[in-house]
């Protein structure tokens, strides 16, 4: 299948530095561009990706703290200044229409282009290729987790079709289709040229303290995108705070049976000690990354 391709604009926490931007990820699959959360300066980290911002078809927001949608009304109008004429979806968790409203009041409608706004739960996007699904997480205030499915594609091997000197045609949709076709009086059987290629599924998990639905909804994951606000010695404090330990990220990519983690929200307070939250990581699920700003990662 195509190749998934996620950029990660900001990876910082509530407080950014010099490394570390708020919290954005641009996922890119055919003519999607998929943004999820807009922290203050993503804009600037577009650039410095060399992405276009114009060409997002989807914004996600995970929940509505400042470090994850300050950038929200800026980049809206940069979309409005510079001809964007594509209906955007904005998608979040309960209580997100509300919260949208509030910000257009306070600093003016968009009305150079359409925008739907979205309160996501369970699966909510679905086209030929792939479907979205929200997951509820527990934090200061509603927040969503989300997850990319790919399908499962059916393909022709076409080295068969060489060898069996079969041409191309109308009739490889026929294949495709599990039909079997004649082709100068000849039978190829579909059995014998198409394949199933296995889908991708990409979970990206940020603000919420341990919960069951984290694990769910990572289930299987090719690629989790877990937050990582603590380190273990600090456990009481993301409790209180409703966040996650690199450790109990960790410990959801176990349970969930993940292939690849990759540790993001990383607090300014590890800027000098970010191994040891990677360290942390990996005792308990050893294929572990720590990610950081304009990293790009093809799924």
């Amino acid at each position: 299948m195509e190749k998934i391709k996620l950029t990660f604009l900001g990876t910082g926490a509530m407080i950014p530095n010099e490394r570390r931007n708020h919290p954005a990820f641009l996922l890119e699959y055919k003519e999607e561009n998929i943004l999820i959360d807009c922290g203050e300066g993503t804009q600037i980290q577009f650039r410095k990706a060399k992405l276009n911002p114009c060409k997002v078809t989807k914004i996600l927001i995970t929940h509505w703290h400042g470090d994850h949608t300050f950038g929200l009304p800026g980049l809206l109008r940069t979309l409005e200044t510079s001809g964007y004429k594509k209906k955007m979806f904005i998608y979040g968790p309960k209580g997100f229409k509300r919260h949208m409203e509030e910000m257009f009041i306070a600093f003016g409608k968009i009305t150079e282009f359409k925008i739907e706004v979205v309160e996501a739960s369970g699966k909510f996007f679905e086209n030929s290729d792939f479907y979205i699904e929200a997951g509820k997480m527990i934090h200061v205030q509603p927040c969503n987790a989300y997850s990319f499915v790919f399908k499962d594609r059916t393909r022709i091997d076409k080295s068969k079709m060489k060898k069996l000197k079969l041409p191309q045609g109308k009739h490889m949709q026929d294949l495709k289709l599990g039909k079997d076709v004649v082709i100068g009086g000849k039978k190829f059987l579909t059995k014998n040229l198409v394949f199933k290629e296995k889908g991708k599924k990409i979970s990206i998990i940020l603000d919420t303290l341990m919960n069951y639905n984290a694990i769910s909804l990572a289930k299987n994951s090719d690629l989790l995108i877990c937050e990582a606000s603590f380190a273990k010695q600090e456990e009481q404090l993301a409790k209180e705070y409703l966040h996650l330990t690199a450790s109990q990220a960790s410990e959801i990519a176990k349970k969930a049976k993940v292939k690849k983690l990759i540790l993001t929200h990383i607090s300014q307070r590890y800027d000098k000690t970010q191994e040891k939250v990677l360290g942390e990581a990996k005792k308990e699920f050893k294929n572990t990354a720590l990610s950081k700003d304009l990293d790009v990662v093809y799924v």
